[in-house]
């Protein structure tokens, strides 16, 4: 089955970009396809429990919704340890389904081809 990744970067200051890359990875889900979203910088925090909660860009559905439907079709969530571990962030803060990878666990997932969706 083929594998797709798709990049946030931002948290609650930007909810528009917060949740475009969980809706990306919903369509990509839906296609059959392995969805991965890869929370980096303040993104990271989109991983831990409530965070997400509140978040909603006019337009979107809410990101609580949005995450959720990720989860229940398969998909995946990955928080970087490097932007994790300066905010205090650790496995037991996170939502099930989420969890902490490495820079290795990413470059092992880009080098086997699988396309990277950046917002």
């Amino acid at each position: 089955m083929p594998r797709f990744m798709a990049q946030a970067t931002r948290g609650r200051e930007d909810p528009e970009r917060a949740t475009l890359p969980f809706i990306v990875a919903n369509v990509a889900a839906s296609a059959d396809q392995e969805a991965i979203v890869l929370l980096t910088i303040e993104g990271v925090w989109l991983a831990t429990h409530g965070y997400a909660d509140d978040i909603h860009h006019e337009g979107m559905p809410p990101l609580r919704e949005v995450i959720a439907s990720l989860l229940e079709g398969g998909g995946q969530i990955w928080a970087c340890g490097a932007c994790t571990k300066p905010r205090g962030i650790t496995d037991e803060h996170l939502i099930n389904g989420a969890r902490i990878i490495s820079a290795a666990d990413v470059v092992a997932e880009l080098a086997t081809g699988t396309p990277l969706y950046t917002c």
